[in-house]
């Protein structure tokens, strides 16, 4: 029984269906997703059904679930002038972040579901957490997409919103807790200027960064394993 965590597939589906035969997942295993499923890649709702039928599987909302969670809901509404007359300056500027942020794969597979499979997605999506901690041996780990916002050593975890959680880039030269890892996603490691090796695993101040741009051009999808800190890679 291990576990293991993976963050940003950003719809390389391929890519982390090679990633779990890489880490030999099994059914007792537990795996942890860091958020940001969606969007960018080819095949963003592919990758969600795919978790969707995963029992071992706990994900975790990254800002690209949030920004796809209630842009979904109003596109799997018919359409209808009174629907049209809801669309409101909110609305709209929300599709336009999202859509500047890589929507149109994430639109487009959903646009080919059923109204039912749409409604399982939107279901699926409102049951991510918003971090998780976990003990696995004898190390602490706290897992969040990306990273602790206005960070305190006063403040509790309840304490931070949910932009500081998913929004706020880790502060990879703080060390947040003396006795706990926070593992998060959000920040590619090619994008970590501190960072001596571009493009894999991160790890200094008790942080480790994982997102190792799966979506960017000769990027990989990362996983580590949480009992021994091994590292798993599959290239682009």
């Amino acid at each position: 029984m291990a576990t293991y965590v993976i963050s940003d597939i950003h719809g390389e589906y391929d890519k982390f269906i090679a990633l779990l035969q890489k880490i030999g997942l099994k059914d007792e295993d537990t795996l942890y997703i860091l958020g940001d499923v969606l969007d960018r890649g080819p095949h963003p709702i592919k990758t969600l059904l795919k978790l969707m039928e995963m029992p071992n599987v706990i994900c975790i909302v990254g800002n690209h679930e949030l920004m796809a969670l209630e842009c979904l809901k109003f596109l799997s509404k018919e359409i209808t002038e009174e629907n049209v007359d809801r669309l409101d300056r909110e609305m709209v500027e929300n599709l336009a972040n999202w859509q500047y942020n890589g929507s149109k794969p994430t639109i487009d597979e959903f646009r080919e579901l059923s109204p039912d499979r749409r409604q399982d997605v939107i279901d699926f999506l409102g049951e991510f957490v918003i971090y998780e901690e976990v003990t696995v041996g004898t190390r602490d780990f706290l897992l969040v997409h990306a990273g602790l916002g206005n960070f305190s050593p006063e403040k509790e975890m309840e304490d931070y919103s949910l932009h500081d959680l998913i929004w706020e880039r880790a502060d990879y030269n703080t060390q947040y807790f003396n006795d706990k890892f926070v593992v998060t996603g959000h920040t590619p490691t090619q994008l970590i200027e501190e960072n001596p090796n571009p493009g894999y695993i991160y790890k200094n101040n008790n942080h480790i960064a994982i997102d190792c741009g799966a979506h960017f051009p000769g990027g990989s999808l990362a996983a580590i394993c949480l009992d021994t800190l091994e590292e798993y890679y599959v290239q682009g």
